[in-house]
């Protein structure tokens, strides 16, 4: 049984002890309720995503059962420039489901907050941090 925790963030979310607390925090839930991590995020190279990527690496030195699951999203199919494929790969990983979505915002992130909003609509309890 996995508990899975959908991580999204700005591209130049400026604080990652905020996010390695986050997880730290859902870490400790999932592990009360006798459940694995599965860290879920869209794979970018910086920011929120990278900084998730990060905490999965060293967690999972520490804790049995830390699993990441990076979605990158495929911003040249074809040979083009898709400038939808965030929103469609946000969109994506929330209809695979969580228990909870990690929303790390700056300055209103349209990605970010798209995600966010998805993930409520579909029931799934967010969390919010901004800056």
């Amino acid at each position: 049984m996995t508990y899975r925790v959908l991580v999204t963030g700005s591209r130049d979310w400026p604080t990652p002890g905020v996010v390695w607390a986050a997880l730290n925090d859902t870490l400790h839930e999932a592990l009360l309720a006798g459940r694995r991590l599965v860290v879920v995020h869209g794979a970018c190279l910086r920011g929120a995503d990278a900084q998730a990527a990060e905490w999965v690496a060293v967690a999972a030195q520490f804790a049995d059962g830390v699993i990441e699951e990076p979605h990158p999203a495929d911003w040249r199919p074809g040979g083009f420039l898709d400038r939808s494929a965030g929103f469609r790969r946000n969109a994506a990983m929330v209809q695979l489901g969580a228990d909870v979505c990690l929303a790390f915002v700056r300055d209103g992130s349209r990605g970010a907050s798209h995600t966010a909003r998805l993930a409520e609509a579909a029931g799934i309890p967010v969390r919010r941090w901004e800056a």
